[in-house]
């Protein structure tokens, strides 16, 4: 089981789209949107949208985009669903009309030496109340956590009335439960 790797975060992923349709009541016509990375997080959200039929626009800095390996696989399973996987380097492109809103840390595990690069790459990229409000009047804010308080999120978003990050915390137990019970309970 592929809780977390380099590569994928498919736990993750699984649990944020349970998240997303207990708050929106279905998946059909979610519009997704990333800023950010295009690390392991970003990839499975895009791999998932696909096969769910979510559409998904992810805003990213040069050199710091999904890999076509992955664009191209998670945009034929979208194209099986009538939905779009879409690249962008706007923040503001991504988020206007998205029903979720969703960013991950500049700076994961073992990255630690490129942090000034970093926030020099992603300074634009900071999901705050101004980005949010160009997203639909609904949206909600998702973080997979531990996040990084006034770099890749403010506080003001982060801890406020959109955010969903602990329903997100909460459901990865679930899920992770439920995935174990998939592989280790035989089926009558």
């Amino acid at each position: 089981v592929n809780a977390l790797s380099d590569h994928e975060h498919p736990c993750q992923a699984l649990a944020d789209f349970l998240t997303i349709r207990e708050r929106k009541g279905g998946l059909s016509g979610v519009r997704l949107a990333y800023v950010g990375d295009g690390n392991n997080v970003a990839r499975s959200l895009a791999l998932l949208s696909g096969m769910l039929g979510v559409t998904f626009r992810i805003a990213s800095p040069a050199g710091y985009e999904l890999d076509g390996e992955s664009v191209a696989q998670a945009r034929s399973l979208a194209a099986a669903c009538g939905t779009a996987i879409e690249l962008l380097r706007d923040p503001v492109e991504a988020v206007t009309g998205a029903d979720v809103v969703y960013t991950d840390t500049w700076i994961s595990m073992g990255e630690e030496q490129e942090a000034a690069e970093r926030r020099r790459a992603f300074a634009g990229y900071q999901v705050n109340a101004s980005l949010m409000e160009q997203a639909g009047p609904d949206a909600v804010f998702m973080h997979c956590l531990p996040a990084h308080h006034g770099e890749e999120v403010t506080s003001d978003v982060l801890n406020g009335p959109a955010s969903i990050v602990f329903d997100q915390a909460e459901n990865r137990l679930h899920v992770q439960k439920a995935v174990l019970a998939q592989i280790l309970i035989p089926a009558d």
